[in-house]
């Protein structure tokens, strides 16, 4: 009579150590973590080009920005320093490239990279500003 009831305890015992090891290795490993990058460069993007947008021209011009585009010639006097500007503006570990009606400053974007971006309309154009790890 009790050589039936040990089997059954035994099963039982395991089955509860497997349950309780499966829930502590849920917890050990966890789920995979959301990707958080694409949100922090979003911000990046949208933080550089608010600063640049509100900023005062070096020149002349509304904004920083709006004298950049505001012709061919403007943008290749500003360029260098716009390109400086952006580069203070962002963390070190962070690349990126802004295009306008005139040019582009920065390092090309490469593919398959996780991208932040945002847009900025002038009254000359729109000013796009991309930005990924290095």
């Amino acid at each position: 009579m009790y050589r039936a009831q040990l089997p059954l305890s035994l099963v039982e015992v395991a089955l509860g150590a497997v349950l309780i090891l499966g829930v502590a290795l849920g917890f050990a490993l966890g789920t995979p973590a959301p990707e958080t990058r694409a949100p922090q460069l979003e911000a990046y993007a949208a933080d550089t080009a608010t600063i640049l947008a509100n900023e005062p021209p070096r020149h002349d011009g509304a904004t920083r920005l709006r004298e950049v585009v505001a012709s061919e010639r403007a943008f290749e006097r500003e360029r260098d320093a716009l390109e400086r500007r952006v580069a203070r503006i962002l963390p070190e570990n962070v690349l990126f490239h802004v295009e306008t009606p005139h040019g582009s400053v920065g390092t090309p974007v490469p593919r398959r990279f996780t991208t932040g971006t945002a847009t900025v309309p002038t009254g000359f154009g729109t000013v796009r500003i991309e930005v990924w790890y290095a």
